[in-house]
């Protein structure tokens, strides 16, 4: 791998670390074409590669931040490329960190947006990594709001004969730093938010996720890069934190996995900045459900646990039933009967406790009976439970709104295949032509690796009539 020429001071800040992990120079070359290996990148390092580092030689490209990351894993604490006497590593591949500072943090969320809008292709390159959700996990856990996030104004321009002169607001069309945000500016994300959510919702994560992109990179990051004082910066975190969810789950639903991690953890140390512990913990349920879609039920576990002691006993009935939720479903992969199970009744009960005149926040107002039942439909079908599966998947789909069409496919997929699992034939194809209909009106990865999932199951019935029809159809939709 090509690198910079050699610098004449030898690097003693990375002898200094590489003592204290008590790692030999190979040792350190193999963790980190390992964790390249995590991101999708093939590495050749070796000890000869640490022995010029240690000269002062700068690793190219990505090779700092994954440095940076053996050392946060070993070490316990987060460590940047800079502690080690390297170059700064790209924001994208910052991404995973959870930043010490709210002004740190915008910085490696702004980074994030500008490129994602610049190079669109490049990013959903990069590999999720299960380590990666630890330290920041951790660290919204242990950590608490910061001190301080606001941004002082600039003083008015005062002439000669002592009139304050009171500088031009620019529209928003041409918005930049150092402009003072108001409650209309934060009202407008906040109506931003909806409109995408519902284009997601109905249309998929892929129908208006540049868009999304570049509205984060154009309108809120000079926001945040504004002046304002505690309690505006605080509304203002709090509606970034939810639009970089958004980014992150778009994301999530083109399979542009690691990308979606990243906005994940931005968005969960930016819900910190803006001291909104609840959706901290709405942050981490969603990271718990990309860790269910791909397969990794041990994290999605821990995930939800995080999120229900991070938010403590205190939340809303609907707030603590979706924690309680996410929690079955990584259970449920894992093959769990018992833990998912009381998992699931802990969610009954507390959606049960719920009252009409409950004050619950915007983001947790989907989870209703037809969400819950979602859940368990999806979680009885992951135990090969079909019988109860199809019961609740069939009461989500009574109760469900059309609105969610997204969700109506997914569901509609796992009502196929506990029919199936059930030998019903028939209408689990039929129930799975539906979906694959629906699928294609979609910009939407997941809906599309649904019905291929329900396909993989049609694989011992192939030569059946049912099968042989249901393939058609499907043909039928081009």
């Amino acid at each position: 791998m090509t690198e910079r020429p050699a610098q004449r001071t030898p690097n003693r800040q990375l002898a200094a670390l590489i003592a204290e992990a008590g790692f030999s120079n190979a040792g350190l070359a193999r963790r980190v074409d390992q964790l390249g290996l995590e991101h999708g990148l093939d590495l050749r390092y070796d000890k000869t590669s640490v022995t010029r580092w240690l000269r002062g030689q700068q690793p190219r490209g990505t090779t700092p931040a994954l440095i940076a990351e053996v050392f946060t894993r070993r070490l316990g604490r987060r460590l940047t490329a800079q502690d080690l006497g390297l170059d700064a590593c790209a924001p994208v591949y910052a991404g995973l960190e959870f930043a010490a500072t709210p002004e740190e943090a915008v910085d490696i969320v702004g980074g994030l947006w500008r490129k994602d809008s610049g190079s669109h292709a490049e990013l959903r390159k990069i590999a999720f990594t299960p380590a990666g959700l630890v330290v920041p996990s951790r660290d919204w856990l242990i950590g608490r709001a910061d001190d301080k996030v606001a941004r002082g104004e600039q003083p008015a321009r005062v002439p000669a004969q002592g009139r304050p002169v009171v500088p031009r607001q620019r529209g928003q069309a041409d918005r930049g730093p150092g402009q003072k945000v108001t409650a209309g500016d934060i009202a407008a994300l906040r109506s931003v938010g909806e409109l995408f959510r519902t284009l997601d919702d109905k249309y998929g994560g892929g129908h208006a996720r540049q868009a999304l992109v570049r509205y984060l990179e154009h309108e809120c990051e000079p926001m945040l890069r504004g002046t304002y004082g505690e309690q505006t910066g605080r509304r203002l975190f709090a509606a970034a934190a939810d639009l970089t969810r958004l980014a992150g789950w778009t994301s999530y639903d083109i399979a542009a996995h690691g990308l979606a991690q990243r906005y994940f953890v931005q968005a969960l140390r930016l819900s910190q900045a803006a001291g909104d512990r609840a959706y901290g913990s709405y942050v981490l349920v969603t990271m718990s459900r990309q860790a269910v879609y791909l397969g990794h039920g041990r994290e999605a576990v821990q995930l939800a646990r995080v999120a229900q002691q991070g938010v403590g006993t205190n939340a809303p009935p609907v707030v603590q039933s979706l924690l309680h939720s996410a929690e079955a479903r990584g259970h449920g992969v894992l093959g769990e009967v018992r833990n998912c199970t009381a998992s699931l009744v802990r969610a009954e009960r507390a959606l049960e406790a719920a009252r009409s005149g409950d004050e619950v926040p915007f983001w947790a107002r989907f989870f209703d009976e037809a969400q819950l039942a979602d859940e368990f439909g999806h979680a009885h079908r992951d135990l090969q439970q079909f019988r109860a599966a199809a019961q609740h998947a069939e009461r989500s789909l009574q109760l469900r709104a059309p609105a969610y069409a997204r969700s109506r496919l997914f569901c509609r997929v796992v009502l196929a295949s506990a029919r199936l699992g059930l030998g019903e034939l028939d209408q689990a194809c039929a129930l799975g032509a539906e979906a694959a209909g629906a699928a294609v009106e979609m910009r939407s990865v997941r809906a599309v690796e649904y019905v291929r999932e329900f396909e993989r199951r049609l694989e011992p019935y192939k030569d059946a009539a049912p099968v042989r029809g249901y393939r058609d159809k499907v043909a039928a939709l081009g």
